[in-house]
C-alpha cells in the first residue's frame, strides 16, 4: 500500500471513530446549545488537540511504555473514568440552574478558554483513545512509512477531530436546536449528565474488573 493511500486509509478510520456518539460529542453538543457558538468551536479545537496529542504519543511509542508499566495505564484509566463522573454529575447538579444565554458578540475571551481547556480535557480524559489510533497505525502505516507521513499525521488529526465537532457546535448552536434545548433543559441536561457518568463508571469498572 502506498503512503498516500495509507494516509487516507488512517483518516477514514479515526473519521469513524470521531462521529460516533461518546462523551466529547455529548459534551460539545451541550457548550454550543447553553453558551454560544464560538464557545462550541473552542471545544472543539480542544477536542482536536487532545487528538492530536495522543496521535503524537502513538507515533513517538509512549503507548507501548504505558501498555508495558500495566499499572500506569491501569491508574491513568481510572482517574479518566472519575473524570467524566465527576462531570457527569456537575452537568446534572446544574440542571435545575437558570440559564442566561449571552449574546454571541458579548461572549468573553475567559469564557472562550474554560470551553476549549474543558474540550481538552475531557478528550484526554480516556487514554485508550491513544491505543485505538496506535492500533490505527499499527494496522495501516506502510513498513517503512516515509518522514513526512509521521510528520503529516497529528496537524490532520488536529484538523480532522476539530472539523467534526466543529459541524457538531455549528450545528446545535443554531436557533432551532437551541429554543429546542431551552425547553427542556432540565431533562437534557440530566440526560447528558447521566450518559458522560455511566460511561465514566464503565471506564472505571472495565478497568477495576481486568485486575480481578
Amino acid at each position: 500500500m502506498s503512503a498516500s493511500l495509507a494516509l487516507l486509509g488512517i483518516l477514514g478510520a479515526l473519521l469513524l471513530g470521531a462521529v460516533s456518539p461518546g462523551p466529547s460529542f455529548v459534551l460539545v453538543s451541550r457548550i454550543s446549545l447553553k453558551s454560544s457558538r464560538p464557545d462550541g468551536l473552542a471545544a472543539a479545537l480542544g477536542m482536536g488537540v487532545g487528538g492530536a496529542i495522543f496521535a503524537t504519543l502513538a507515533l513517538l511509542g509512549l503507548v507501548t511504555l504505558l501498555l508495558q508499566v500495566e499499572w500506569l495505564y491501569l491508574v491513568l484509566r481510572v482517574l479518566g473514568g472519575l473524570y467524566l463522573v465527576y462531570l457527569g454529575i456537575r452537568i446534572w447538579r446544574g440542571s435545575t440552574e437558570p440559564l442566561d444565554l449571552p449574546d454571541a458578540d458579548a461572549v468573553r475571551p475567559s469564557t472562550v478558554h474554560r470551553s476549549f481547556a474543558l474540550g481538552l480535557v475531557t478528550q484526554l480524559s480516556n487514554p485508550k483513545t491513544a491505543i485505538v489510533y496506535a492500533s490505527i497505525f499499527a494496522a495501516l502505516l506502510p513498513a517503512p512509512a516515509p518522514a513526512w507521513l509521521y510528520l503529516a499525521l497529528p496537524p490532520l488529526v488536529l484538523a480532522l477531530e476539530s472539523s467534526w465537532y466543529a459541524v457538531v457546535a455549528v450545528a446545535f448552536s443554531a436557533q432551532r436546536p437551541r429554543a429546542a434545548y431551552l425547553r427542556s433543559k432540565e431533562w437534557l441536561d440530566r440526560a447528558a449528565g447521566a450518559v458522560i457518568g455511566v460511561l465514566g463508571a464503565r471506564l472505571v469498572s472495565e478497568t477495576l474488573a481486568s485486575r480481578s
